[in-house]
């Protein structure tokens, strides 16, 4: 038998940063976000030869090691590992022996949260394999204290909600691990408007988002003014944000693109640098009129909003600076799983 699943990759629209502790623990944060068609996918076959088997095919690595009860976490495939681990303490007890190969449709650091649906993936598949008894809330919960406990990687909660949910969703994050995800039941015409509309681009680098996001807790820890109340703005920004969105006055993201860009760049140093300033300029210049890097920033992916048919203007001149556009659609679903 083969167990294989597939995780959306997300654009996060609003309220990005407002997800990490402790911001998050002391004010509560929000975020808008938008699951599209590009995916990480896990499959696992089991072996019985006592070996677990890593493989990437996108990146060509290949790890093989004992079938033991913990693994070592150091190598290319530290998510893979500390899931194993992970679903060897909570719920088998005992070594797995497996291969599994895992790819995802965009690069490491790209902004899209890759490695957050990367893990949701390779739970999906453990859980599809295993039977596990985890809900949609379970799947998210688990995925992020792998990364953020076990692994001790630095993040924030959306990207394993968005994941594992699918669709446009409305989030909410709270103390004690707290979080509310709120599907938004957005009219087709406006969703499909906002795709036309939305642009996204390659900017052809990616970035660690851990220095940044550390940036930004050490901001927050050390009661930094400046960075907390830019977090305020973003989280007011997300409510605006869905209120709009609900109602179909989609040219109106634009301008809170704009006014979130500003105040993300205050979060922390780092979230954008001169190439990335030059990008945003120009793609006002040709007619958007907002948009933001996605992630954590420095690199990666951006979006900008272009009205009407302005969007055509926008990618050429984008594309003079070498950068290229990336066709996508918002999708539905969340985590997906099967058995072959």
């Amino acid at each position: 038998m083969i167990y294989r699943s597939k995780a959306p990759l997300r654009l996060g629209l609003a309220g990005g940063g407002t997800d990490v502790s402790p911001f998050s623990d002391l004010y509560g944060g929000a975020i808008l976000n938008a699951t599209i068609n590009m995916y990480a996918y896990a499959t696992i076959e089991p072996l019985n030869n006592g070996k677990v088997e890593f493989v990437g095919p996108d990146c060509d690595e290949f790890e093989i090691c004992e079938a033991t009860e913990k693994l070592s976490t150091e190598g290319f495939f530290v998510l893979a590992r500390g899931a194993y681990n992970r679903i060897v303490s909570d719920f088998t007890h005992s070594p797995l022996s497996f291969r599994i190969t895992l790819h995802v449709d965009a690069p490491a650091g790209s902004g899209l949260g890759t490695s957050s649906t990367l893990m949701v993936a390779i739970v999906g598949a453990f859980a599809e394999w295993l039977k596990l008894p985890l809900g949609e809330y379970d799947i998210a919960q688990l995925a992020y204290k792998i990364e953020r406990e076990d692994l001790q990687m630095a993040g924030g909660k959306q990207d394993q909600y968005a994941a594992t949910f699918g669709g446009v969703n409305f989030m909410e994050f709270y103390a004690d691990n707290k979080v509310i995800v709120n599907p938004l039941r957005v009219r087709c015409q406006f969703q499909n408007e906002l795709a036309h509309n939305l642009l996204l681009c390659y900017t052809q680098t990616s970035r660690e988002s851990a220095k940044i996001i550390e940036g930004q807790v050490k901001n927050v820890k050390g009661k930094n003014q400046t960075s907390i109340a830019a977090m305020h703005k973003l989280k007011e920004q997300a409510i605006q944000m869905k209120e709009h969105l609900l109602k179909g006055d989609i040219d109106a993201m634009g301008e809170l693109l704009n006014f979130g860009w500003e105040y993300k760049k205050k979060m922390t140093d780092g979230i954008s640098n001169p190439f990335i300033d030059k990008l945003y300029e120009t793609a006002l210049k040709a007619g958007a009129t907002g948009g933001k890097i996605s992630g954590a920033g420095g690199g990666g992916f951006m979006f900008f909003y272009c009205p009407n048919c302005t969007r055509f203007a926008v990618e050429k001149a984008l594309s003079e600076l070498g950068v290229a556009a990336k066709r996508y659609e918002f999708t539905s679903n969340g985590l997906k799983t099967w058995t072959i």
